[in-house]
């Protein structure tokens, strides 16, 4: 509804308006529902109160004078015990207009809150399994590594022990020349040895490792993109356009080719460069389709766990 200008001459009744003030509105809102309804009754003026009842607009008094000398269109002639009983029957629906609308308002109020609590539970409890999931990461990761150290330490210590014995001198057992290990480890069987998928894995976390620094979407592009050539090739064996990367391609080049651990990782799933070709291919008889899929398996892990490989560097410093 258009809101009159201050030139606007609000014509009322001045005997409506009095019966108005009378029930407990303000002069300018009797004035403004008077004129609004055409000054036809003191029923019609309620009515456009209440409904207008949270319109700021209409609490600002105009500039102008009231012209209240008009008469009301149809004159009422109840006698003053009518017209008080009328004012009052109006003034109590009036009243309980007012309650309705305050019992909707702390309803809706109500459901806000219960609305807004839903929410926050939902989104503590969301963050709590994100926390889990995190902290269940994390272990997996330092398990991991912890595995990869104690092999690389009984390797070392397997090489040790044969240079000691090459060259003549006393040798202790290679068991001896292993850290200690606790009452849980001594439960478990020696660990076997580094298997392709392994390899694959520690690739996979030298690149993550080796850059760092990179964007991390960078590393992901790169995983993504290996993870693409590979389940291509266990896909389609016998197509050879699968089987085949152009080294110089420039997408290659970007997400993969310069990076030493992406060659080296393309290596591992048995892709080999000819001399002087532009090509990595995978021959027939490299065409390990159990490899392929373990490489697949890798590369997955890299791609949906935030922290492979950056833990590598935490565990080892315990």
């Amino acid at each position: 509804m258009p809101v009159e200008t201050e030139s606007v001459v609000l014509e009322v009744n001045r005997g409506l308006l009095k019966e108005l003030e009378d029930m407990g509105f303000s002069m300018t809102r009797a004035a403004w529902a008077l004129h609004h309804s055409g000054n036809s009754s003191l029923e019609a003026a309620v009515n456009w109160i209440v409904d207008h009842e949270n319109d700021s607009q209409f609490d600002k008094m105009p500039v102008v004078e009231f012209n209240i000398e008009i008469e009301s269109p149809s004159p009422h002639d109840d006698t003053s015990e009518t017209a008080q009983a009328r004012a009052n029957e109006l003034k109590e629906r009036a009243r309980k207009l007012r309650e309705e609308e305050t019992k909707r308002e702390r309803e809706r109020e109500k459901e806000r809150i219960r609305a807004g609590k839903e929410m926050m539970e939902t989104k503590k409890i969301a963050e709590e399994n994100e926390r889990k999931r995190n902290i269940a990461l994390r272990k997996v990761e330092k398990d991991e590594e912890k595995k990869a150290r104690d092999k690389i330490m009984q390797k070392v210590n397997a090489d040790k022990a044969e240079r000691k014995s090459r060259l003549g001198l006393p040798t202790t057992s290679t068991s001896a020349l292993v850290a200690p290990l606790d009452t849980k480890s001594l439960l478990m069987p020696p660990p076997s040895p580094a298997s392709k998928a392994e390899e694959m894995r520690e690739c996979l976390r030298s690149l993550r490792r080796n850059h760092k620094e990179e964007d991390p979407r960078t590393m992901r592009r790169a995983f993504e993109t290996l993870l693409m050539i590979v389940r291509n090739a266990a896909k389609n064996p016998d197509e050879e356009k699968y089987r085949r990367i152009r080294v110089t391609n420039r997408l290659f080049q970007e997400r993969v080719g310069r990076f030493k651990e992406g060659m080296e990782f393309m290596e591992l799933c048995g892709f080999k460069r000819e001399e002087g070709s532009e090509f990595l291919s995978l021959p027939d008889h490299e065409g390990d389709i159990s490899r392929l899929r373990d490489a697949a398996f890798q590369l997955q892990s890299a791609v949906t766990n935030p922290f492979f490989g950056l833990l590598s560097r935490e565990a080892a410093e315990e």
